[in-house]
Formats: C-alpha cells, structure tokens, sequence
C-alpha cells in the first residue's frame, strides 16, 4: 500500500509540473482525484457548501465549533414586574434543579465560556436570590471565571445577599427606563410602595459598599425617548450605561401566543438615534440598535436550551445537558463577528476594572 502511495504522489508532483510548464491549470484525471472524506471539510451547518471535486484541499476553520465566550442564562421567566416591552416574559415556571444548573455551567466552562451573564425574568425572585447567589458562588468559586454578572430590576435585592455573595460578583447591572417615577409606572416598573429610581441609589451605594461594578440598562421606548437623562447617569456613574431600542420578538411581545403588546412601546431608527444623540457626551454610554442586538448573543433559556432569534421568534435548540454545547450551539443562530463587532467583549472582570471604590 506504501508503494501505490508513493506512485501516486510521484504522478501527482509531475503532473503540476507539466502544469507549471504549459502555464495553465491542467485538472487531473479523475483516476488521481483525492477521495480520502477524512481530509475533506465540512461547512458549518446553515452554510451552503460550493466545493467541487476539482477544487484543492484547503486547510479553512470553517467548520470550528462556535465558541460560548458569554452567555446569557435566563434561569427563570417568572417576574415581580410587567414591563409592556418585555421580550422573555413568564410563559413557564420552570427552573432547573442548583446541581443541574451547576453541571450545564460546567459544560459551557468546558466549552470556552469566561462570562455567565444571570438574567430572567427576574433573577433575585426565585428562593428569595438564594438559588441566584449559589450560582454566582460557583461560577467565581469553583469554574473561576474571569466575569459573573447579573440583570436585574434590583427591588428584591437585599444587603445581605452583597454580604453573602458580593464578593463573587463582578457586574451587576439594574434595569431602569426612566428617571420619572411616573414613566417608570406606565412603563411597567412599579410595585406597591417601592420608588424605582430611589431604589436605584440604593444599589448604587450598595454596590460601592460591597466592590461590585455597577451598570445601568435602559430600553428606549415610545414614553422614554424624549427624555434628558444625563444628570442623573452622570451622578451613578456605572460603569457602562447600556442603552437598547425596544425590540419586538413573536410570540413573547407581539404575535399570537405573546403575553405582552409591545406595538406601542416601539420607536423608529431614527428617534433612537435622537435619543443616542442627545447623550452622545456620556462617556459610559454604550448604545445597541436592533442591527447590533441581532444574532450577538448567546441566550439559555431555563431549560439550557440556546434561543435562535434569527427569525424573530426565539426557536430552541435541544438542551446542553442532554447533546453537549458543541451541538446544541450550532443551533443558536449566534453570530460571532457580530458580536466582537458591538463589542461583546470588553473589561468585564471586577479585578481589571480598577475601579476608585
């Protein structure tokens, strides 16, 4: 078998230079075509694969697994508000066993993961932040992770869940829409007695106090924005002010099966742009229009299932725990030039962020 080898290597090699010789590409013979499948590539599932048989091996990393750098992990949909533009609303009560949640993180560490992001739904409902703090612990504790964040409407957030586990968290960022308590209400963001933005300063200290970084996320929305809120950004003083335009998703806001009608909350390109505009001087200002939201994240939902969005619904793949990362994740419709491109990574350990507490 060595000798047949060596033979067609030979003929091979003369081949390309008679070719070299006559100045043109002459194809070989059909007979001397590599058909070993082990050296051919596979494209990437999704993409359309134009290679032909005359075509030279190439050495291309098309095919490489998608890498889960960060992630998103919707633990729960259940929450204590009912924000009229919410896009991952209470269709389930479900959440996963700690242990299994614990084992599905390890996976995506495995996988390359060095950011878990905990969202809902609202994370600090479920066993009173207790589940929400045990995962943050472990992620930091035993996965070591350079960032563990979380999101947050911050009105169940306790003092002494920072005593408890402040110290393994590295960003928590607070939802908050509007600076008029008022709009916060008719938005949706209200609840008995509880003053959103007074609440806001609040966790503000807090975060200060225990040596958390402290970020700000707003949706901009019909009732939103016109207004100024670069006074009261500029008195936080987060670390990031994170800045979408109000997104419609089927089935969640909009659609048959959706339980919010975000039609309403919806603006255009351009009045969002006006928006970003008028706090353009915001250093920490980090704006995303839908364009930038669109297939750059990596969400889990409760099941540990990765959401495609690319249809403007949210298709689930099968669960992590049940195929593994690698397979699961071709299903998330995840771009990842599109997300180094919004600039998905950034100085998001608490360590780095030197930080004058």
């Amino acid at each position: 078998m060595f000798f047949v080898d060596l033979l067609l290597f030979v003929v091979k090699l003369l081949w390309k230079v008679l070719a070299a010789l006559v100045g043109s590409l002459v194809p070989l013979p059909a007979w001397l075509v590599d058909t070993d499948k082990g050296r051919r590539r596979r494209p990437r599932r999704g993409a359309q694969d134009t290679s032909s048989e005359d075509e030279e091996e190439d050495s291309s990393e098309d095919d490489e697994p998608l890498t889960p750098t960060s992630v998103n992990y919707h633990f729960t949909r259940q929450c204590n508000y009912k924000c009229g533009f919410c896009f991952h609303t209470a269709k389930t009560s479900f959440v996963l066993p700690l242990e299994e949640a614990q084992r599905g993180l390890r996976l995506l560490k495995e996988a390359g993961m060095e950011k878990i992001n905990f969202s809902g739904g609202e994370p600090f409902l479920h066993n009173r932040g207790e589940y929400l703090g045990q995962l943050v612990k472990y992620c930091k504790e035993r996965l070591r992770l350079p960032s563990v964040s979380i999101v947050s409407n911050g009105s169940l957030i306790r003092e002494k869940w920072f005593m408890d586990y402040g110290k393994y968290l590295d960003i928590l960022a607070i939802s908050c829409d509007s600076f008029n308590e008022d709009v916060n209400v008719l938005i949706g963001r209200g609840q008995g007695k509880i003053n959103h933005v007074e609440n806001l300063r609040k966790l503000r200290k807090w975060c200060r106090d225990y040596r958390v970084a402290f970020k700000i996320n707003s949706v901009i929305t019909r009732f939103n924005v016109d207004e100024d809120m670069r006074e009261h950004i500029l008195e936080l003083n987060p670390v990031r002010w994170k800045v979408f335009q109000c997104l419609l998703i089927e089935g969640e806001n909009v659609g048959e099966g959706a339980l919010r009608e975000a039609e309403k909350f919806v603006i255009t390109e351009e009045e969002f742009q006006g928006f970003l505009d008028r706090h353009r001087d915001v250093s920490c200002l980090v704006p995303e229009c839908n364009d930038k939201m669109k297939d750059s994240y990596l969400i889990l939902d409760e099941y540990m299932r990765f959401l495609n969005c690319q249809k403007g619904r949210k298709d689930p793949s099968k669960s992590i725990l049940d195929v593994g990362v690698e397979e699961a994740i071709k299903f998330s419709g995840f771009d990842e030039e599109a997300f180094r491109k919004r600039g998905g990574k950034y100085v998001w350990s608490k360590a780095d962020l030197n930080l004058d507490w």
